[in-house]
């Protein structure tokens, strides 16, 4: 099964590309509720480079890490990468008028609901456009 989610980030599309795949700006934004952050997180942007997001809960209780190794690179387009349990993602870059649409597909998971994974990812794309208007 396969689940979409997608914002509209009120920003050009060079620096969307660049937040999305900057380390630092990635620690900022990468968490699904305000109990969360992105402690570490490495950028490979190559096909075949990896990728790691150390998500953990801010009182140390539980974390994780996220990660992958992209498989297509297409600037300020689309990337895709596998992630390390071997599901898929793509994350397409769409220019508008208004903004730029982040629209994320990915393979779900067995542990979480479709409903409850399709919230958690939103969740982070939702403070993606946040932090990028704001920085814009």
């Amino acid at each position: 099964m396969k689940i979409t989610v997608e914002t509209l980030v009120k920003a050009k599309l060079s620096l969307v590309w660049t937040v999305w795949n900057n380390p630092e700006d990635i620690r900022q934004w990468n968490f699904a509720d305000d109990d969360w952050h992105t402690t570490k997180s490495t950028v490979d942007l190559r096909e075949g480079g990896t990728f790691l997001s150390r998500m953990e809960a801010k009182d140390g209780s539980v974390g994780f890490d996220f990660e992958g190794t992209y498989t297509r690179i297409v600037p300020n387009e689309v990337i895709e990468y596998r992630l390390r349990d071997g599901r898929e993602v793509k994350v397409e870059f769409i220019e508008r008028p208004d903004g730029t649409l982040v629209r994320e597909t990915f393979d779900a998971e067995s542990e979480n609901t479709p409903e409850r994974q399709r919230q958690g990812w939103q969740a982070i794309l939702d403070h993606f456009a946040r932090y990028v208007e704001a920085k814009g």
